[in-house]
């Protein structure tokens, strides 16, 4: 975890303290990770909790910790990040990510990349983060992109089927990152 947390220190010296990035969860698996989740953007319970994490107190994360448990990913084997690093709402909510938030965010994520030797996946969650797909491929050719839709309860609720859409491509990462043997 430690040159994640560099990685996040330097990040906030770059741009500076007003935009607020959380560290890594602590409990996924760092460096190590196979699997990396790229979300849009840190919510503001990932700012208050100071950590991207399924177990923050928000629905959006209730969701993508249910919907992992349910796929049978192993935690240590991923890590979750966003394509935007920091936070970017107001005190009172987050905005949507707009083309200039995503590509002031790719610069930061190619830096990441290089610091997940064991990558074999990236679940890109949601539209705005399927904008990295390039870039991943570009700089790690040989990591599988998967896409999901977003796990926020406006997505989750608005149709039956929804929720199954995002376990099912949980499900093929899973598979994918699976040793042949090796138990989820």
């Amino acid at each position: 975890m430690a040159p994640l947390a560099a990685y996040v220190g330097a990040l906030r010296n770059e741009v500076g303290i007003e935009r607020r990035i959380p560290n890594f969860d602590p409990w996924d698996g760092g460096t190590t990770a196979e699997l990396l989740f790229l979300l849009e953007a840190p919510g503001k319970k990932a700012v208050l909790s100071g950590f991207i994490s399924r177990n923050n107190p928000d629905e959006t994360a209730k969701n993508f910790f249910e919907l992992n448990c349910a796929a049978g990913i192993p935690r240590k084997r991923t890590v979750s990040w966003n394509i935007v690093p920091w936070y970017i709402g107001t005190a009172s909510r987050i905005r949507a990510a707009v083309r200039s938030d995503l590509e002031a965010g790719l610069p930061a994520l190619a830096r990441l990349l290089v610091l997940l030797p064991n990558l074999k996946a990236v679940v890109l969650v949601g539209r705005k983060a399927e904008c990295a797909a390039s870039l991943v491929s570009q700089l790690r050719p040989e990591v599988r992109l998967f896409r999901s839709p977003h796990p926020s309860p406006l997505f989750v609720n608005n149709a039956t089927g929804n929720r199954e859409r995002i376990l099912t491509v949980l499900r093929e990462a899973a598979a994918f990152i699976s040793d042949g043997g090796c138990a989820l």
